[in-house]
């Protein structure tokens, strides 16, 4: 038996046209117009690739900096020592340690949003990797977040670098600002985002690359996306 939909959800559906096809700039100032939380909702973006994950080179996995960050506030923990360590702690880390942190982890204490480390702790780093890879905490090179320049990484971070990964079925979901934001702002942020992941276009994959898109709300439909005009942002 179909659940029915709440009167919330059911005057949000008709504010939307599930037929249509939004470009970009429309989409982003319709979204604002969706907000119906007594919070302020993340916005969203999934974008279904033409890629097989399965295939080692078709795994797409990035980062980018959102021009206009994500309106959260990262919380973030930096395995280093050291000098680096000093570094971590200049460029305003949450939390910095080894051993101690490693630990700390162990117990159960999770209380970040984004983990970094130089080379030289990854060995360390992979004694906590079954906590931290599910969560998807895990630093990887190819998200800047094993990395020497711990200043950079941690800027970054701080500034609204959000990492992103296909997952099995081919889908990438990923934050691109906050309801609040101006519709200009939650634009730009998917116009970065989305050059980012189509610079990793794999040279193996067939067909059209973004098949699918839509942006929503954390509580609101979605509004299908033009493809095209997001394959053609370069």
């Amino acid at each position: 038996m179909a659940k029915k939909l709440t009167k919330r959800m059911q005057n949000l559906l008709n504010k939307v046209d599930c037929k249509k096809i939004y470009d970009i700039t429309t989409a982003s100032a319709t979204i604002k117009s969706l907000a119906s939380a007594k919070f302020d909702e993340t916005v969203e973006i999934a974008l279904s690739l033409g890629v097989d994950p399965r295939h080692a080179d078709q795994m797409i996995r990035g980062a980018v900096v959102l021009p206009n960050g994500t309106g959260k506030v990262v919380r973030v923990a930096v395995f280093a020592k050291g000098v680096k360590a000093d570094e971590a702690k200049a460029a305003g880390a949450d939390i910095v340690g080894d051993e101690d942190l490693a630990d700390s982890i162990k117990e159960g204490n999770l209380n970040f949003d984004m983990v970094i480390a130089t080379p030289d702790m990854m060995a360390l780093v992979g004694k906590v990797g079954r906590i931290l890879g599910p969560k998807g905490l895990m630093p990887n090179p190819k998200t800047g977040t094993v990395t020497m320049d711990i200043t950079k990484a941690v800027s970054n971070v701080k500034s609204g670098q959000i990492n992103y990964r296909v997952d099995k079925k081919g889908i990438i979901h990923a934050p691109v600002g906050k309801a609040s934001f101006d519709a200009k702002k939650i634009e730009e942020n998917v116009v970065a985002l989305v050059k980012s992941i189509n610079k990793q276009k794999p040279a193996s994959a067939k067909g059209k690359y973004i098949k699918n898109a839509a942006l929503s709300l954390t509580m609101s439909p979605s509004l299908t996306l033009d493809a095209q005009e997001l394959i053609d942002m370069k």
